[in-house]
């Protein structure tokens, strides 16, 4: 957010803050969910490098596009273990998957 709008919010009344203040999150819940993110992040950038559609993901991965959608989008519902899978399916190596998770 640029600072003119920032400042423009506080003066009216409006308090900035970060997603882990707002949601009352751990540590441990905030850099899960940006473990998250980061990985969903990189496979939604991976897919679309390699030309695949989320229906053609959907298949390599035996399950929906729909499915992929929530990959794509860190949703709540998605495991840490099927963003892993399906990185490794685009044939992410482990020293990628490791390189997306600490940038």
């Amino acid at each position: 957010m640029n600072k003119a709008k920032q400042k423009n919010l506080i003066k009216n009344g409006w308090k900035i803050g970060s997603t882990k203040e707002f949601l009352d999150l751990s540590d441990e819940e905030s850099s899960y969910i940006e473990l998250k993110i980061k990985l969903s992040t990189n496979l939604k950038k991976l897919r679309t490098e390699q030309n695949i559609t989320q229906v053609e993901l959907a298949k390599i991965l035996k399950s929906s596009q729909s499915r992929v959608a929530k990959i794509e989008t860190g949703d709540p519902s998605v495991s840490l273990d099927l963003i892993i899978r399906s990185l490794l399916a685009l044939g992410t190596s482990q020293k990628e998957i490791a390189r997306a998770i600490s940038s």
